[in-house]
């Protein structure tokens, strides 16, 4: 990315792990729950559920469900490469995952793109994800190296419709 631009933004963060447990983070039903989700479920193209602790792969369809949140995401893996990159529909968009080990560490580079360019797009995509993915990479990191989690998980804030703007844990 040379500028900024509303169609797409990325974020980047340094976390003390190995390539091989961050994938498994990301491209697992056991990882992607651990940290990020209330629950989650892929099926393979065949309709089959995913085994939780089974890679996905391109052709995969995910559907997700957050603490505080009473809707789903459903997407499609358009790439997986069962080591250090992953993408996949979200929202109106795409977001791809890299990894790459850089003097003992790994950079994890979030890149959402493809976000329509109207102006609730630009409130709810870009605004919104740019800011959630701004946490959830720091929780990534924090129960990464720190076992802990920062997000909400006991206090139901689902009644607050301005929560996920206004908590910065969500």
């Amino acid at each position: 990315m040379d500028k900024l631009q509303w169609n797409s933004f990325e974020k980047k963060i340094y976390i003390h792990s190995t390539l091989e447990k961050l994938y498994h983070l990301w491209a697992t039903e056991e990882g992607i729950t651990s940290w990020f989700l209330k629950a989650s479920e892929f099926k393979k193209v065949d309709g089959n559920k995913r085994l939780p602790t089974e890679f996905v792969v391109k052709g995969d369809t995910y559907t997700w469900h957050w603490h505080n949140w009473d809707g789903k995401a459903e997407g499609e893996i358009t790439q997986a490469n069962g080591k250090d990159f992953i993408e996949f529909s979200f929202e109106e968009s795409m977001v791809s995952v890299s990894l790459e080990e850089k003097e003992g560490v790994v950079i994890v580079s979030l890149k959402q793109f493809n976000i329509p360019e109207d102006d609730e797009s630009k409130l709810k995509i870009h605004f919104g994800c740019s800011n959630g993915w701004t946490f959830w990479l720091t929780n990534l990191k924090a129960y990464v190296e720190h076992g802990i989690l920062l997000n909400e998980t006991e206090i139901d804030l689902r009644d607050n419709h301005l929560a996920g703007y206004t908590f910065v844990n969500m």
